[in-house]
């Protein structure tokens, strides 16, 4: 049988495990897949298409949001610098040389929909509008790890990022980053016999299906032109957003190869030149 079209004993014991995980988790089945530029209309370095195996694991339905991250900056051991070159900025406490971001607050964090004052983080308004279920902007790759630590000890899982080193233990059964192939791999919806360019299963897309090319659903008066989550249908897995909206993090570097990487989950894939 095709292994993208059943679910076995391990994936039931990822079930099982994670029977009571949060409802703003999906579960991803794992098994094989052709990642890469399938019909060659991407950038170079999304090519050559090669063949992996990915292990079933749970991804976030729709992109972290504004309030999701305001409680983390809220609760977590964060500090705030003023008037750094890129405004008001969130970092670690214990970060004491200011060298790892997680994101900028307004007022001179323009985009940012997440305030600061006296020590609390509040919700902006935009435009009249309620920005609580918005994704969040501006965020750094650290700001994303970190969230995913707190996240983990909140809800009693094991840490994956040690935030000194920055490295990921993947052993650790917490929050973390998707690899890119994992990305990817969710982000085709489960079609993978044929491929599809979008995961609502085509390989066209107009601006019924998601938020792109500066289409903005919102009406806002300058950009993001960023809509809410939830605003466009899901699709593949129940997944909201994998094609347009808010760029997102992955856990991997970034890389100008994309031919060397082993067939099962590959990982930290590390900065190349060309």
């Amino acid at each position: 049988a095709d292994p993208n079209d059943r679910i076995d004993f391990d994936d039931y014991a990822l079930l099982a495990a994670h029977w009571l995980t949060s409802s703003d988790l999906v579960f991803i089945p794992g098994g094989e897949c052709l990642i890469g530029d399938y019909y060659g209309t991407g950038w170079g370095e999304e090519q050559p298409v090669h063949l992996v195996y990915i292990s079933s694991f749970y991804l976030g339905k729709h992109e972290v949001t504004n309030q999701q991250y305001c409680d983390f900056l809220n609760d977590a051991e964060v500090k705030v610098v003023f008037g750094t070159e890129h405004g008001d900025v969130v970092y670690g406490l214990y970060d004491d040389s200011n060298s790892f971001p997680y994101t900028p607050v307004s007022p001179l964090g323009y985009d940012s929909m997440i305030a600061y004052n006296e020590g609390v983080f509040t919700l902006r308004t935009r435009e009249g509008q309620d920005m609580a279920d918005f994704p969040i902007v501006e965020v750094s790759w650290y700001g994303a790890a970190a969230y995913c630590n707190w996240r983990s000890v909140r809800e009693g899982y094991e840490p994956c990022y040690d935030l000194t080193t920055w490295e990921c233990d993947f052993s650790k059964n917490g929050y973390r980053l998707p690899t890119e192939h994992e990305w990817e791999y969710a982000a085709r919806g489960g079609y993978h016999d044929p491929y599809y360019e979008y995961p609502w299963g085509s390989n066209a897309i107009d601006y019924s299906k998601a938020n792109y090319d500066l289409s903005n659903p919102r009406g806002w008066s300058a950009a993001p032109y960023i809509n809410k989550a939830g605003d466009f249908p899901a699709y593949g897995y129940g997944l909201y957003d994998m094609a347009g909206n808010a760029w997102e993090w992955c856990n991997d570097w970034y890389s100008y190869r994309y031919d060397d990487v082993p067939y099962d989950n590959p990982t930290c894939l590390l900065y190349t030149s060309p």
